[in-house]
């Protein structure tokens, strides 16, 4: 099973969310497991106080260093191994197909989600092995993005998805765009579905497939195949 452990302010947004459709299923099936973390539960201060004021001036406030650690600490110390901690930041690399592939392989993982100005870069460098953005812009915390990132690696783990090709012929899986797709009526509002996917001539209808994906790319997404 493949655990994720969530550092956030906003735990519920997480379960909510992470509770429905494919994802809510495989934790249904025990097949991952998604278990999110209050961070003000670490604060040492009674008032659950997370942020100050950041040295040096200017507006906005900082997440506090020791509820992090406190909180991180305690995931550790309840996990039979340690988790691979990555924050969700805009200063992080990019998030890929590639890199959902790389950490489906992990099956331990933590993921802190940041607020306010940003987080004591101390508690950052003692104990964060990756950072990861999911777009060059800004959000109002780092839930979604953590979300973003645990519904993409999921589907990546065997039994998530009923299929291995439901995920190897999906967007971006081999830096391709999928090709297009149709379903019934055959004609709709005087467009007709292409008559190779009428025809039952799978490999034919494979070619097609290739054909457009590659196609697709070029149109929408050149970088892609540059790369």
């Amino acid at each position: 099973m493949t655990r994720f452990n969530v550092l956030t302010l906003f735990p519920q947004m997480v379960k909510e969310a992470m509770s429905v459709s494919i994802i809510g299923r495989s934790q249904k099936k025990s097949i991952i497991d998604i278990k999110c973390y209050d961070i003000r539960d670490y604060s040492t201060d009674k008032h659950k106080k997370v942020d100050d004021t950041p040295y040096g001036g200017g507006k906005g406030m900082v997440m506090m260093a020791e509820p992090i650690a406190r909180c991180y600490e305690d995931i550790c110390k309840n996990s039979a191994t340690t988790p691979l901690f990555i924050y969700m930041s805009p200063a992080g690399k990019q998030f890929t197909q590639k890199i959902a592939k790389e950490l489906s392989k992990y099956s331990n993982i933590a993921l802190l989600c940041g607020h306010y100005e940003g987080i004591d870069e101390r508690v950052l460098d003692k104990f964060v092995d990756e950072r990861i953005s999911i777009g060059d812009y800004v959000l109002t915390g780092g839930e979604i993005p953590a979300m973003v990132l645990i519904d993409a690696v999921c589907r990546m783990i065997p039994g998530v998805l009923s299929d291995s090709e439901c995920f190897e012929k999906e967007s971006y899986y081999n830096n391709l765009l999928e090709h297009p797709h149709y379903t019934k009526p055959a004609l709709w509002r005087g467009i007709s579905v292409p008559d190779v996917l009428l025809s039952g001539n799978h490999s034919e209808i494979e070619k097609w497939r290739n054909e457009n994906s590659i196609s697709q790319t070029l149109k929408y997404r050149k970088d892609l195949i540059n790369n």
